[in-house]
């Protein structure tokens, strides 16, 4: 089942649990008893003893990092960071906005790791980075046609809905 999303396993207090069942299973207290101390469930301590009688303590200790080891390592996290701050222009892009398949491109020049756009998002999340608009406007832009297009040709092509009958007297027959 696992832990509900959201919620990361301790893996420290993990380890302290099974260290503490090993102590009062040396002390000579029943698997149950040591269970019920701990709170775990009498076969997790019973497999504990197994691994303690099969590889001592140390196969006890705790095991490390969950999944798979992370692609990017915190130093090229730091030059993705720099590159996003040199502004897409430096990679030769006309533009000054990234976009996510923009920032794959760079995560690729820096680190010559590849990535999903969706993933490239998680990224610059992870780094503190989020969607924004452009502040300016186009240059082209016309305020006085955008208005005669909102106030008198979007009214003419938007549909309307047909007249609609009168409404009958019975409720259950239909017009």
């Amino acid at each position: 089942m696992g832990n509900p999303k959201g919620v990361k396993r301790d893996f420290d207090e993990l380890e302290k649990r099974r260290l503490q069942a090993v102590r009062l299973l040396e002390k000579g207290w029943s698997q149950s008893e040591v269970a019920r101390k701990v709170g775990v469930h009498r076969q997790s301590v019973s497999r504990w003893a197994k691994q303690l009688a099969e590889s001592g303590r140390t196969g006890l200790k705790k095991a490390g990092r969950a999944g798979r080891k992370p692609r990017l390592s915190a130093v090229d996290l730091r030059r993705i960071e720099r590159g996003l701050k040199a502004g897409p222009e430096a990679l030769g892009y006309v533009t000054g906005l990234w976009t996510t398949v923009r920032v794959k491109e760079l995560i690729i020049q820096e680190c010559g790791v590849s990535f999903h756009p969706s993933h490239v998002w998680r990224i610059l999340q992870r780094l503190g980075w989020s969607c924004q608009r452009p502040a300016s406007r186009a240059i082209e832009r016309n305020e006085e046609a955008i208005r005669y297009w909102k106030k008198v040709r979007w009214p003419k092509l938007k549909k309307t809905p047909p007249e609609k009958a009168a409404l009958s007297s019975s409720s259950t027959k239909a017009v």
